[in-house]
């Protein structure tokens, strides 16, 4: 893939970000997301890709636009054939309710390269670089933590695992806080938590929990970007959730996916914050009709990482 894909875009993401941020707090999650997804599938339509959803807003019949399967770009003759992993914005109640964390996020990969992942949940294990390989799904709770306790050379007192707050994780928790280690439980936008744990001055130092897998393919492509690590293995809710995914050639339902099996090849990413957050600043809606984002691009091919810090004027981009 051309490099310059990704620059592409961010232009994607940023007008997603501040198209969302403009109900940060205001306690309408609908309109939130609606305003980004709308943003993101108007600029989708400009890049100079032949392109398809691999990752979105779910199948066809759920949603009427940025759904599975759907093309999108200019697809001329000689335009790049790619998939795209999406979510115009990641944490749509963190956005509604003006919190911390809220993205708007895209991978891009060569045709094919992403996992299929059906609309079911995922257990995830995320860990950055010095941990690559070394935390094994079959470990125990006790054991993961205290691998990431030897390598980084800490004490398990000093660990911090970020967890979704959801009743489904009540053992979890409980077997992270019998080993001694802290906790930063979240509400929503586990995509943030994951790329967290590849930053050393979030403090985050593993993802642990289930999660939705679509959100979970995205998280192990931003991952593959900054050299860390990333596990997953879908759980079932149900028979129809099973039938569904051998539909989408899902062929073992037991399978532990590792991150290049979750997303092959050459791999980018491209995220814009909607709200503040660990890594990136939110939308700054400024004096003049000018508004600020904060931006991150990678490409896992070169490891290069990418800050973008933009200011759009409105009377130049009255689409926005």
């Amino acid at each position: 893939m051309d490099r310059n894909l990704a620059l592409e875009f961010v232009r994607v993401t940023e007008a997603a970000a501040i198209s969302s941020a403009v109900y940060m707090g205001r306690g309408d999650n609908d309109a939130a997301d609606q305003a980004a997804v709308d943003a993101m599938r108007r600029t989708l339509e400009t890049v100079d890709v032949d392109g398809r959803v691999a990752i979105g807003e779910g199948e066809r019949d759920e949603a009427p636009m940025l759904y599975i399967g759907e093309e999108f770009g200019i697809r001329a003759k000689d335009s790049p054939k790619i998939d795209v992993a999406l979510d115009p914005l990641e944490g749509t109640t963190i956005c509604a309710l003006g919190h911390y964390d809220a993205l708007s996020v895209i991978a891009i990969a060569e045709r094919g390269n992403f996992l299929h992942a059906p609309d079911t949940y995922m257990f995830k294990i995320a860990v950055g670089p010095d941990c690559k390989g070394k935390i094994k799904y079959e470990m125990s709770t006790r054991e993961k933590l205290q691998a990431v306790a030897d390598i980084k050379s800490k004490a398990l007192s000093a660990v911090t695992a970020v967890v979704l707050d959801r009743d489904r994780h009540k053992t979890l928790i409980a077997e992270i806080r019998e080993v001694g280690c802290r906790i930063r439980l979240i509400g929503d936008g586990d995509v943030s938590a994951a790329i967290s744990t590849c930053n050393p001055e979030t403090g985050t130092d593993i993802l642990l929990g289930a999660g939705g897998a679509p959100e979970g393919v995205i998280a192990a492509a931003a991952i593959r970007c900054l050299g860390g690590d990333f596990i997953g293995k879908l759980q079932w809710r149900n028979d129809d959730e099973k039938d569904r995914a051998l539909k989408m050639g899902v062929a073992d339902l037991d399978k532990v996916y590792s991150i290049t099996e979750l997303a092959k090849g050459d791999v980018m990413f491209a995220a814009t914050g909607v709200t503040d957050g660990a890594w990136l600043r939110g939308v700054k809606y400024l004096a003049g009709g000018k508004i600020r984002t904060h931006s991150i691009v990678m490409r896992s091919l070169s490891g290069t990482t990418r800050e973008i810090k933009a200011t759009h004027n409105l009377e130049r981009k009255p689409t926005f």
